[in-house]
């Protein structure tokens, strides 16, 4: 899958946009786990308690209508019942099933870890806005303005969203994590090691309860 991902990428640089936009073109090399690629520059993205005793795993893209709702609907109150009051720590790692979502991905990662969520959230809420154009050059375009209205800059975002490394490195701990998990839907769940589907807050909350209490 990372081949391929990273083909589609290198496909995309052949497009004129990729002028403003010239995302990871390069092909990584088929040595070592990670195909010689230094995954040491992508950072978890976590809430909650690291120390709490459950742990809960999203794996989302920034593209999936069902991540949106699920983001819309029940996070914010996994957040206020779970994740701020320390019972549970939440580590979201993202999915690229399209480029699109790697895209997004690095604009709400060059904002950084604390600024992180804040621009996830804005790229779900807006999801339908910035995918509308349907063509790579409208939709980069778009995401440049997310990440403006967010407060970063056009040199930081040209700076983000022209690092190939960086790029080639969130394919390759993606690739690595999602296969360890067995990742093929989203939004998936992985709960103190096993793996969920896609569901309501309130069988959420009761698995929650349930690993809690045990």
């Amino acid at each position: 899958m990372i081949r391929h991902l990273l083909s589609l990428l290198a496909a995309a640089a052949a497009l004129s946009f990729l002028a403003l936009f010239p995302f990871a073109t390069a092909h990584a090399q088929d040595s070592g786990e990670n195909g010689g690629v230094d995954t040491s520059m992508v950072l978890e993205m976590s809430l909650g308690n690291p120390q709490a005793e459950v742990t809960v795993i999203e794996y989302a893209s920034f593209t999936c209508p069902h991540c949106r709702n699920f983001h819309a609907t029940v996070l914010p109150e996994l957040k206020k019942n779970y994740i701020d009051t320390g019972k549970i720590h939440y580590i979201y790692r993202e999915v690229y099933f399209d480029r699109f979502g790697l895209w997004a991905a690095m604009v709400a990662r060059c904002a950084g870890p604390l600024r992180y969520f804040g621009v996830a959230d804005l790229l779900y809420e807006r999801q339908s806005e910035w995918l509308a154009g349907g063509e790579p050059a409208a939709i980069a375009a778009a995401l440049r303005r997310v990440g403006k209205s967010a407060g970063l800059s056009d040199e930081q975002l040209d700076a983000c969203l022209s690092d190939g490394e960086m790029a080639q490195a969130m394919v390759a701990v993606y690739q690595k994590n999602a296969g360890a998990d067995d990742i093929n839907a989203t939004p998936s769940f992985v709960i103190n090691g096993r793996k969920y589907p896609n569901m309501s807050y309130e069988d959420f909350a009761a698995i929650l309860d349930e690993k809690l209490a045990e």
